[in-house]
Formats: structure tokens, sequence, C-alpha cells
């Protein structure tokens, strides 16, 4: 399966993941969950697009620091659309002081240093399971309100990939996707990397981080989720299982799969 690309003048990594086979032979719905980089340089030409998709919905996955060094963006003053922000890192009133930012950037985001409460032979899927541990708040409010939407749902972050890639995955999974095909729409995030590192250099609250870091950092490789994927497996059986135990019901599964797959009735 090829990405559903949705070609967008303020974004690099907007795609449409309708299409995405599941393990039943059919397919999650078009045009009901979208993945992006950030919001934040959209053009009104842009947000009139995403109006014309029936977005009804938006979930930023950004840090607080993020969000307050970045300001409101502009999906914040569309009618008609529900912005919904769930850091998946573990914050404090000092991650939250923009004069820490100011002072240095490099050093202020969460990411920067950190040192991942689940600790598993590969380093970044260490960090999205440790999102799992650290925010289930979070997590759950994301999958839960991706189910509730009227319409359709975007899911962001910075970049898109890592942890707009673990929500999504979660609820691709949740919806019966193959693990395969979630692992591939993971993966293609790759495409886009100098385009998603041009936008985030332009930005001062990521620049100083990702100067002179090598390209293929900021690649979506295959195996990170195959890793994530396999962990979740061997440690909790599925997705669902693992989620149950934070606070995820079978009525959050129904309400999921109704919205991504509602040719099942």
């Amino acid at each position: 399966m090829q990405p559903r690309w949705i070609e967008l003048e303020g974004l690099a990594n907007l795609r449409d993941v309708g299409g995405t086979p599941t393990t039943d032979g059919g397919a999650i719905a078009d045009g009901v969950l979208l993945r992006s980089d950030n919001l934040q340089t959209l053009s009104e030409s842009d947000v009139a697009r995403l109006r014309e998709l029936h977005l009804t919905d938006v979930i930023d996955l950004r840090s607080d620091i993020e969000v307050q060094a970045e300001g409101p963006g502009p999906m914040m003053r569309a009618d008609g659309v529900a912005v919904h922000h769930h850091s998946l890192f573990r914050e404090d009133e000092s991650s939250r002081d923009l004069e820490h930012l100011a002072a240095n950037t490099a050093k202020a985001l969460p990411w920067v240093e950190l040192t991942p409460t689940v600790s598993m032979e590969h380093p970044t899927a260490s960090i999205y399971l440790s999102y799992l541990v650290d925010r289930p708040d979070s997590v759950l409010a994301s999958l839960r309100e991706i189910g509730a939407a009227e319409g359709a749902v975007l899911v962001h972050c910075a970049a898109g990939k890592d942890r707009t890639g673990t929500i999504i995955a979660l609820a691709l999974l949740l919806a019966g996707a193959d693990p395969d095909a979630v692992t591939a729409d993971y993966a293609a995030s790759t495409e886009r990397a100098q385009a998603i590192l041009d936008r985030l250099l332009a930005s001062p609250t990521y620049a100083d981080n990702l100067r002179d870091r090598p390209i293929e950092s900021h690649y979506s490789h295959p195996e990170t989720m195959r890793a994530f994927l396999d962990y979740i497996e061997q440690e909790h059986g599925s997705v669902q299982q693992m989620l149950a135990g934070m606070g995820w019901t079978e009525e959050d599964t129904s309400r999921i799969r109704a919205k991504l797959r509602p040719d099942l009735g």
C-alpha cells in the first residue's frame, strides 16, 4: 500500500491512514484518521482544505513547553474544530518554564537527555513504551477522542513520526489493522524526512537541538515499530490487553472500531 499523502503548503508529513489493510481482509476507512507534523505554519488555504476534509478534531501530542514556545496555531482559531492537547512526556513545572527554554533551547525540550522509563534493547522503541508508562492518561484520552470524534481526526506532534506514530499505531491495531501494514505506515515518514527537518529547523524552538544531526537520525525505521509491537505482544498479549491494564474498556474498543471500520456496522 502506498502512503496517501495530502499535499498542503504548510505541512510536510500529512497523510490519510485510510486504506490500511486489516487482518480480516478489510481496510481502515478513508478520510477518518489523518496524521501529520505540527500545524503551526498552515496557510489560510491549508485550513480551508482541512475543513473540506471534514476535520472536527485535532490531537496535539506536543509537550507543554513546545506548545507554549510555539504559541497558538491556526487551528486554534478554526471554528468547529476542537484541539485536544495531550503531552506524552512526564512533565513538571520546571519543564514548562519558558525562561529555561530561552536560556538553553537545545536542552529544554523534554526528549533531550531523556532516560526512558522502560528499558529494552531497541532505544527508540524504549521511548515509545515509556510514553505508555509515563502518560497513560494522555494515551487513553487521545485514543478515546479518536473514537468519539464527529468527523475526521488529525493526530500530530512536532515531526509527526514518533509520538504521532505511537498513537496512530495503537489506534490502527485496536481497529484490527495488520501489524505489517501498521509498520509500513510508520516507516513512510522517512520519505519526507528532509522536508520535515527543514520545517523544524526554521523554528527557534527546535533548531538548536536538531542542527548538525545526520538526516538518518530522523528516519522512521521499520525495525523500531516492529520492536515496539513485539514487546507489547510478548509482555501483554495484545494492544487491547495492555491498554486494559491502564483503564481501557471493551466499550472504548467498540467506539474506535466503529470510527475506523464503519463497514463492520
